[in-house]
């Protein structure tokens, strides 16, 4: 009896010991695996430095700092952080969208300059072809715009996230432009885009293409007389100091685009581009309504500035689409395709 009971003590205290080694090694086990998934799922850190040329109380600065770079934050867990460099700070436009290009700057949001390589992106820039905010945001958010994007990608490498607006331009000046003559003699500034010049030159004056950059100091020191812009950009950049009227010719409009460096892109993990997406996309809804509301508001500061707006009759609104319209003639015949899409753009919304 006694032989069996320490058997039986036996017996037991070997079986507590490899239970209690099971149990640690389970529990080692799934430490292990724990630790590995925690691993896995923690998102590399990473700074996004986003470039533009607006001033810091532009709607595209009010709408990235308001929506973008606080939900992008937030959405990656803090593992994506944003700098916003505002006013050309890292450069004018072709020096930041080359930065995007080549990969020392993640972000920006340039204008149109990319469309001498990719021409489809200058088409909603022809003269007098959008109608209003609603249009140009139907078209940019719709098929054009992806076909757009997509040609940009497939040509200069970057990746688009979302269309903003710039806005309808207008000519400020530092005398009353209320007729086709008085076009004559304008020295007008325009961006050193041939869509600008050949428009500037096609109304009957005399153009200097130059940076936004240069623009006040150029109209300060005389040597433009005017410049064009959407009514935003006079007010943030401060334009009504040295300028005195604004034609409302809306005789363009320019959008922006938010892009980001295609190797960067392709470093974030999908949490990170799901997070930069949706951002982008309340960034841009944001800045939309922010650029159309803020009309009126514009117009009553810069009135309050001692400018004066001429708004174009029936018969100068008129003349100016028929001084264009060879503009679009020249355009067909260097690019074919161009024809269609100007009247798919024309029909859309109607």
């Amino acid at each position: 009896m006694k032989k069996w009971s320490m058997i039986l003590a036996v017996i037991l205290m070997i079986t507590t010991v490899l239970a209690a080694c099971g149990g640690k090694t389970d529990q080692a086990s799934g430490n292990k695996d724990s630790n590995k998934e925690s691993e896995g799922s923690k998102d590399k850190s990473y700074t996004i430095k986003v470039a533009n040329y607006y001033a810091i109380d532009h709607p595209q600065n009010v709408a990235l700092q308001e929506k973008f770079k606080p939900l992008v934050e937030e959405k990656s867990g803090g593992s994506l952080k944003v700098e916003i460099y505002e006013n050309n700070k890292l450069g004018g436009e072709k020096e930041f969208y080359t930065g995007v290009r080549n990969g020392t700057i993640e972000m920006g949001i340039p204008g149109m300059i990319m469309q001498a390589d990719v021409p489809k992106m200058g088409v909603v820039e022809r003269p007098f072809l959008l109608r209003d905010f609603k249009h140009a945001k139907e078209v940019l958010n719709g098929p054009i715009g992806k076909e757009m994007t997509d040609e940009l990608e497939k040509v200069h490498g970057v990746h688009a996230l979302a269309w903003s607006a710039n806005g309808f331009r207008m000519v400020s000046s530092n005398r009353e432009v209320a007729s086709m003559k008085d076009f004559k003699g304008l020295r007008l500034r325009m961006p050193n885009t041939p869509v600008f010049v050949e428009l500037g030159q096609a109304l009957g004056a005399n153009v200097s293409p130059m940076p936004l950059s240069e623009v006040f100091t150029a109209m300060e020191q005389k040597v433009v007389d005017g410049q064009d812009n959407p009514i935003g950009v006079v007010k943030s950049s401060g334009f009504y100091e040295v300028q005195s009227h604004i034609l409302e010719s809306r005789h363009g409009f320019t959008p922006n685009v938010l892009i980001v460096n295609q190797a960067f892109w392709k470093k974030l993990s999908p949490n990170q581009k799901k997070a930069v997406e949706e951002a982008a996309k309340e960034y841009a809804d944001y800045e939309w309504k922010l650029s159309e509301e803020s009309y009126e508001s514009d117009k009553k500061f810069l009135q309050g500035k001692g400018m004066k707006f001429v708004t174009p009759d029936e018969k100068f609104m008129s003349e100016m689409e028929k001084a264009v319209q060879p503009m679009y003639e020249s355009y067909y015949k260097e690019f074919p395709w161009a024809k269609e899409m100007v009247e798919k753009i024309k029909q859309q919304g109607k």
